[in-house]
């Protein structure tokens, strides 16, 4: 994967073609904000994920994530929202500046919302992060050009009544597998920085609507 991605002229045309989507879901409100952090690590492009402590309460307990939660009364916007949370649970603080935009929300089986919130760290060492182990297990990092192998992509066909519903993407081959709505997240985002590389399994991720 070249670095063109984390070019001035890679931000520039990311934040363009972000721009109407980022006015339209920035103050709108949301049930929950996650924050997809691209970063430069030993000097490869790649997306740092979050395994969830499996101490946590509810479904998504011990599942692969971007760090991000539930929108606040207090925060301004979604973008506060991923800001704040990655602060909670990584003890990273991401300049608002480093935010590239707002990708397409995406929606739960409860019809939830979901905003990803694009930033760019610059250089980072995972080792140097220090995750709360109260929601957090595990940091860890995927290469963008891990992510942009065939043999690591896959989908998985989900039935509901017995009849197909909707597929999503699946990535395989890391540390830990990359599923649900966070897969969807990571198409969405390989689609955006290497549109002429990233070819999806299908034409289109069929969500359930919002």
């Amino acid at each position: 994967m070249p670095l063109d991605c984390l070019s001035a002229e890679g931000e520039r045309r990311c934040r363009q073609l972000l721009a109407e989507t980022t006015a339209r879901f920035r103050a709108r409100r949301a049930a929950a904000a996650v924050l997809v952090p691209l970063c430069l690590v030993r000097g490869v492009p790649a997306l740092l994920y979050t395994l969830r402590s499996s101490r946590l309460a509810g479904r998504h307990k011990g599942d692969v994530s971007f760090p991000g939660g539930k929108c606040d009364p207090a925060d301004q916007n979604v973008v506060h929202t991923a800001l704040r949370e990655t602060w909670e649970e990584l003890g990273l603080a991401v300049p608002e500046e480093h935010v590239w935009g707002i990708l397409r929300p995406v929606y739960d089986q409860a019809k939830t919302a979901v905003v990803p919130v694009l930033a760019s760290l610059g250089p980072l060492d995972p080792q140097s992060l220090r995750p709360n182990p109260k929601e957090v297990d595990e940091v860890f990092v995927l290469p963008l050009a891990h992510l942009l192998q065939t043999q690591n992509q896959g989908y998985t066909h989900f039935c509901q009544g017995g009849h197909f519903s909707y597929t999503l993407p699946v990535f395989l081959h890391g540390p830990h597998r990359v599923w649900g709505l966070t897969a969807v997240i990571t198409e969405f985002t390989l689609q955006l920085l290497a549109p002429g590389t990233y070819q999806p399994h299908l034409a289109r991720s069929q969500l359930p609507s919002g």
